[in-house]
């Protein structure tokens, strides 16, 4: 047999290298303390609030707004939990975008009345 160098990781593979930095970004330790990001639930009602708004303007940009973050709010799981707030973001979110890109199409149809 021969001697084995380097073999005292053989349990796990990943102390042969680093998969994260030795000396992070003090930004970086900042961002983990403030949380980073918003949750799931602020993405949520932020998207509820988008669907709502874009009923009202811009809904051809704050409908799609809304359908991501309700998604982003809903993680990885399709089934079970969801919160309310995120399936009526990506709800509302889908009627407020159909309704602003067949809106403007229905009014330019000649023979009703707009020419």
């Amino acid at each position: 047999m021969m001697a084995g160098f380097g073999c005292g990781t053989r349990g796990y593979p990943r102390s042969r290298s680093r998969t994260w930095q030795r000396w992070g970004s003090p930004l970086l330790e900042r961002s983990r303390e403030l949380g980073g990001r918003p949750d799931r639930a602020t993405l949520g009602i932020i998207g509820t609030i988008c669907a709502i708004a874009g009923f009202f303007a811009l809904g051809i940009i704050l409908g799609p707004a809304a359908v991501v973050c309700g998604r982003l709010s809903m993680g990885r799981t399709r089934t079970g939990g969801r919160s309310l707030p995120a399936l009526v973001a990506v709800v509302l979110g889908a009627i407020d975008t159909l309704l602003a890109v067949v809106w403007p199409a229905q009014a330019a149809t000649p023979g009703n009345g707009v020419f």
